[in-house]
């Protein structure tokens, strides 16, 4: 079972005793997902609506704290799954008492079209 969330991410360097060239730079980052059911599997519900980031601050300060370099920018591209992993999503998603909907609605509503099954 595997999965990961795919970011792109643009930050800049901020050297002012040298000359640095380029100082701004785009970056794709993939953030290990949690397995469905265990601590952080939610990820989705807390840092994506309608596959873009909720909170654009915060998903900064996540990848800042991710990279440990200061963010300018962060839109989400995808969630990358196997099978195997998405099967374990929607079951702990329809298991769970935090969403009313089906799996399909709950990952439309997060994620969009923004997930690619590897």
């Amino acid at each position: 079972m595997d999965a990961a969330y795919v970011f792109r991410v643009t930050f800049g360097l901020d050297a002012p005793v040298v000359d640095v060239d380029p100082a701004r730079f785009e970056t794709v980052v993939r953030n290990p997902a949690a397995e469905p059911g265990t601590d952080g599997w939610r990820f989705f519900e807390a840092a994506l609506w309608r596959g873009a980031v909720t909170d654009e601050a915060h998903a900064r300060s996540l990848a800042e704290d991710w990279l440990s370099v200061p963010v300018e920018s962060v839109t989400f591209s995808e969630l990358v799954a196997d099978e195997a992993y998405l099967d374990a999503l929607r079951d702990a998603i329809t298991t769970s008492d935090a969403f009313d909907d089906d799996p399909r609605a709950v990952l439309h509503a997060h994620l969009g079209s923004s997930i690619r099954v590897e």
